[in-house]
């Protein structure tokens, strides 16, 4: 199953290897990963998706807090919670193609932040499912590259992950 994990940590030199170290050290993948500081300067947010079953997913959020920079961590995806992606795609785009994948992009409410005669970049926000799902509609053939940066997630409601 998928986890989102938030971490609040401080913001200090090795933090990041520390965590990603401790991933590492057990044989957990880390599919996207985010970082970048919280309003308090002294400390950084990090959102780490991975997946793996209920106990190994406890066994890793365990050892994490057992870190001393780690000051709070909660499993988003134990509760209601808003997670968002942004990508960026370059895609070809000439002759009947390039309506097309205007439709398209308009559909899924991106945004074509950069045309050239033959290749459109196209800005798209959302959930992993929702990007995924337009790599799909428009075909991996007219891809030329695809930038993305992983998921931000942030619990719904009164619910914080604050000091």
């Amino acid at each position: 199953m998928r986890h989102i994990i938030s971490i609040l940590l401080e913001n200090e030199p090795g933090a990041l290897a520390r965590v990603v170290g401790l991933f590492a050290q057990r044989s957990y993948n880390i599919e996207t990963l985010t970082v970048a500081p919280t309003e308090d300067v002294t400390l950084s947010r990090m959102t780490i998706t991975t997946s793996g079953t209920e106990r190994e997913v406890e066994q890793v959020t365990k050892q994490l807090n057992k870190l001393i920079e780690v000051v709070k961590l909660v499993d988003l995806t134990e509760g209601a919670h808003l997670e968002r992606e942004l990508m960026l795609i370059k895609v070809k785009a000439s002759g009947a193609q390039r309506a097309e994948i205007k439709r398209t992009s308009d559909i899924f409410r991106g945004q074509i932040v950069d045309v050239t005669a033959s290749v459109y970049t196209i800005q798209l926000t959302g959930t992993t499912a929702k990007l995924e799902a337009f790599i799909e509609a428009i075909g991996a053939n007219c891809i030329l590259e695809t930038v993305r940066t992983g998921v931000s997630g942030i619990a719904r409601g009164e619910k914080t992950l604050s000091l």
